[in-house]
Order: structure tokens, then sequence, then C-alpha cells
């Protein structure tokens, strides 16, 4: 008798001191789109923490859930979750779980019948009947607006970037570029007295190499490459170079040559001639050009 007592006094202790979880569905026959309501409930939590799917994941697909409220006390842990089926058919709430501490709890599956109450054959009436409204330019404004200023947007652009294609940008090989940059580097030899000091040899090796440069830039020839020979027969060919050009390039070239090698050693006003000359040739290259393109109209 007493070890009887004895095991009816713990199975009560422990039914008095465990999680009992319960749940309660509102409806089991549904409409299209029609709410209803799965309301879970764990009681003597003693201060448990309870983990389960979070706000508006708790429910399989299908179910569309409108709002999903979680309470919870020390004791007592509360969830009310509202949704909708917009499918017909039956279907399936499965068992859902809740993890007391270290323990799994579980609901009861529920079944669902979702039904179309609208009959074939139902009219539909409206409420008021329509209306002719007459819109206004600015009731047109506030529906295309958005459209209207998009497409004003890419015209613009479009403007914009042929704009700054055709005219906004100078080519850095421009002729003016080139001449512009051309006689600034040599004012810059002519800042380091090669001249005065009588460094010839330095002199002409960049006045040369000046000049290859330009005229690779401006006449689009293959001075950086040619050998003196070989780029002033091409000179003469090519006719993009006036007679006068040409000459001054010929003589500073073959001068600059001859003192490369030592074979001649000019004085003071010879380079500052040669200086003069090459400048006066960039600053002509201009016309060279301009008569070649009437040239090329005609």
């Amino acid at each position: 008798m007493k070890k009887l007592l004895f095991i009816f006094c713990v199975v009560l202790c422990a039914n008095a001191f465990s999680q009992i979880l319960s749940s309660s569905l509102e409806k089991k026959t549904l409409a299209l789109g029609e709410v209803d309501h799965i309301i879970i409930t764990i009681n003597n939590l003693n201060d448990e923490k309870v983990s389960a799917a979070p706000e508006n994941e708790l429910l399989p697909f299908h179910f569309e859930e409108v709002k999903d409220s979680i309470s919870q006390t020390k004791d007592i842990y509360y969830r009310r979750i509202e949704f909708v089926v917009f499918e017909e058919g039956k279907f399936t709430i499965p068992e859902l779980e809740f993890k007391v501490g270290g323990k799994i709890l579980k609901t009861i599956p529920y079944e669902i019948d979702v039904i179309n109450t609208a009959q074939k054959d139902d009219q539909i009436n409206d409420i008021m009947n329509n209306k002719n409204v007459k819109l206004e330019v600015t009731d047109y404004w506030e529906l295309y607006k958005f459209y209207i200023l998009a497409a004003i947007a890419v015209i613009a652009l479009i403007i914009a970037i042929v704009i700054f294609v055709k005219y906004g940008r100078k080519p850095k090989d421009s002729p003016v570029v080139a001449t512009n940059q051309t006689l600034r580097e040599l004012d810059s030899l002519k800042k380091k007295k090669y001249v005065e000091t009588g460094n010839y040899r330095s002199f002409y090796v960049e006045l040369i190499d000046i000049s290859r440069k330009f005229i690779a830039k401006q006449y689009r020839l293959p001075a950086d490459v040619l050998l003196t020979d070989d780029l002033i027969d091409l000179m003469k060919k090519n006719n993009t170079i006036s007679q006068e050009n040409e000459k001054v390039v010929e003589e500073v070239f073959v001068r600059g040559d001859l003192v490369k090698f030592a074979k001649t050693f000019p004085d003071q006003e010879t380079m500052e001639k040669d200086l003069a000359d090459i400048r006066e040739f960039v600053k002509r290259s201009s016309k060279d050009l301009e008569f070649e393109n009437l040239r090329k109209d005609v």
C-alpha cells in the first residue's frame, strides 16, 4: 500500500511540475481567403526558455500567415496565429515542434477543408454605378509625369554625350596641342644652357629627339624610328611638309648626326640658329596641315 502511494505521489509531482502543451484550431472548414486561428499554449514553464520557428514561419506552405503574436511569462508561453488559405482542397497543419529546455513538445496535427463558396451563376453587383470622370491636364501630368521626366532625362543625356564627343574635348594629339607641347619642350631645352656652356652634343641629341616626336605626332610619319636619310627621303615623297620646312629639318638633322659622331663642332651662333629654325618650323606646321586638308578635299 505504501509503495502504491509513493508511486502515485511521484507521478502526481511529475505532472504538477512538467510542461503541458495544448493547441486549438478555431475552424476546420474555411472559405477561400477566410481568416482562421490556431492557438498554442505551454504551461508550467518554470522559467524555461521556449524555442520554436520564428514569427510568420511556423505554418507550412499554403497557409498564408496574417498575424503571428507571441507572449511569454515565467510560467506560460502563448502563441496565436491568424492565417488564410487561397487554394481549394484539403490541407494539413502537421505536428508543430516546441523545444522547452532540452525537451521537445509537439502539437497534434489538424486537417482543414478549404472550399469556394462562390457559385458559378452568382451575379456580381456594383455598390455604385460607374461614373465617367473627365481628366484635366494636371491629372494626366500626375499619371504620366515620371515617364515624361524619364524620357526628357534620356534625351538630355544623349544630347550631352553627342555635344561632348563632338565639341567638348580636344584630342591630346591634335595639331594645336602637339605644337604647344613641342614649343614648351624647346623652351625647356633652351633653359638648360647647353648653348652657353658649349655642350653641343647634348643640345643636338635633345633637339633632334624633340623634333622627331613632333614630326611623328603632327605629320603621322614614323620619324621616331627612321634614320635621318630615310626620313628626309620619305618627307620629300610624301609632300605633306612644305619645302621650306623640309629644308630646316634636313639641315638640322644632318648637322645633329655629324655632331653625334664627332665629325663637326658647331659654334654658339649655329646652335642658336638651329633652335630658332626648329621653333619656326613647329609654328609653321599648321599651315602644312591646312594645305594638306585642302588638297584632300579637292
